[in-house]
């Protein structure tokens, strides 16, 4: 069991004493269920597991009223051997997407007060999907708001796979040391972190692909496992969206590696099919990005905060919310080329999907500049207080369009930036200079 960030979300939940059912939702196998049952098991006496998609028959445990004694009682009647103790008991409701009436009993659980109730799902954002039957079931069974406390799980971060390879907090704290006063890494430590966030783009952070790279070290059984997962992907595209959006939210998906190999990479749904319009593909494409499969970058009409305030609508990058998964997607060998270094012109996009990937599960929301073909800026971010330009490098360049921007405070409002890149620490000209494997201290906003 790795050490996950969840475990502090979750213990803050438990410690609030107002606090209602936990749902944890987030996408397919980022290890939700695994870190609410390590959590269940160590905090309560007794545990009871219902999973939904692994038997849908426990659907008839909430019908045909939602009572809790009467729940409870048709839950002992197929199991006889648990033991349900109020004060005691955590019920945990996995792939609670599956079973509305589920849901709709938090309420009533909240309400009653002598149980814990923990829940799992994924595509709980998600409009417009299921058969005619479970839509039904869905309005029969409303959505408890009010009565139930939803937290979003991410796959394995780059600090979390920095734990699972046994980086310790002396070496943490070591990195934020540098990272505070601007010094460099040296080098034996510099290659190892170096070396750990190649591995990262490979493997990404899946657990169990995490997992099987541990046990095994082989590209083979990692690419794998990862493509078994987009294949679930996949099937949950066929299984819950409507008829009607099935292929195009296909097509959006498989569109992505080839996005994200433009120059301009602005999400154009004429790479999705020639001729393909917004009005045709907007839908799939939310779709994807309210199953957290995704994450789009919006464009912003200044380089000012809020960012949110002047991002453009209709102007975005998509990238994986996992780079594992996003490297899976591309040819078998692409692996060895990043773990070699020889990646060439690809190499651009990987590296931008790197910084979505760490950006984003730490919760920060995306933003990028570009003006006409003069001016692009991979990311912004409030730092410290500011609109800071982010750069990532695939190579060591001079970041012509940071410099143009950092010349012209009247114009664009930026006091300072910061390129990463495959180079140490450094800072010149309002200019701050980090490795890449050093994205995830940026936290301050």
């Amino acid at each position: 069991m790795y050490k996950r960030k969840i475990e502090n979300v979750l213990q803050a939940w438990l410690d609030d004493p107002l606090h209602k059912p936990l749902v944890v939702k987030g996408v397919r196998q980022c290890g939700k269920t695994s870190s609410v049952m390590d959590f269940a098991n160590r905090h309560f006496k007794h545990v009871v597991y219902l999973d939904f998609r692994e038997h849908p028959d426990y659907k008839k445990f909430f019908t045909p009223n939602l009572e809790v004694d009467s729940i409870i009682m048709r839950i002992t009647a197929a199991m006889p051997n648990l033991e349900i103790e109020p004060g005691q008991t955590c019920f945990v409701l996995d792939e609670i997407q599956d079973c509305p009436k589920a849901r709709g009993s938090l309420k009533y659980f909240h309400q009653d007060g002598r149980f814990e109730i923990m829940c799992t799902g994924l595509l709980l954002g998600v409009n417009g999907y299921k058969t005619p039957q479970e839509r039904k079931e869905d309005e029969e069974a409303s959505i408890p708001v009010g009565f139930e406390d939803i937290v979003e799980m991410f796959p394995m971060d780059f600090e979390e796979w920095l734990w699972a390879n046994g980086i310790k907090d002396i070496h943490f704290e070591y990195l934020k040391k540098c990272f505070d006063n601007e010094t460099p890494v040296e080098e034996a430590l510099h290659d190892r972190f170096r070396e750990l966030l190649n591995q990262y783009i490979v493997v990404g952070g899946m657990p169990e692909v995490v997992t099987t790279f541990m046990e095994t070290k082989q590209i083979g059984k990692v690419l794998a496992v990862q493509r078994r997962i987009i294949d679930e992907y996949k099937s949950d595209m066929v299984k819950y969206a409507m008829t009607a959006d099935k292929s195009r939210i296909r097509e959006c998906f498989e569109s992505i590696p080839s996005q994200l190999a433009r120059e301009y990479k602005k999400f154009s749904y004429n790479v999705v099919r020639p001729g393909g319009r917004g009005r045709d593909y907007a839908g799939s494409l939310q779709w994807i990005e309210d199953a957290g499969i995704i994450r789009r970058c919006y464009n912003t009409e200044i380089t000012e905060l809020p960012l949110d305030g002047h991002r453009i609508q209709s102007e975005f990058k998509v990238y994986m919310s996992d780079i594992g998964l996003l490297v899976s997607m591309l040819e078998d060998g692409t692996q060895s080329s990043i773990l070699q270094g020889d990646l060439l012109s690809y190499n651009g996009a990987i590296k931008e999907n790197l910084m979505a990937d760490i950006l984003g599960k730490m919760g920060r929301k995306l933003y990028y500049y570009h003006k006409n073909a003069s001016i692009e800026l991979d990311f912004l971010m409030r730092y410290k207080g500011q609109c800071t330009p982010v750069e990532c490098k695939a190579t060591t360049g001079n970041a012509k369009s940071i410099r143009t921007v950092l010349n012209h405070p009247e114009k664009y409002h930026v006091s300072s930036a910061i390129k990463l890149g495959d180079y140490n620490i450094g800072y010149k000209d309002k200019l701050l200079t980090l490795p890449l494997y050093m994205a995830f201290l940026l936290t301050d906003v």
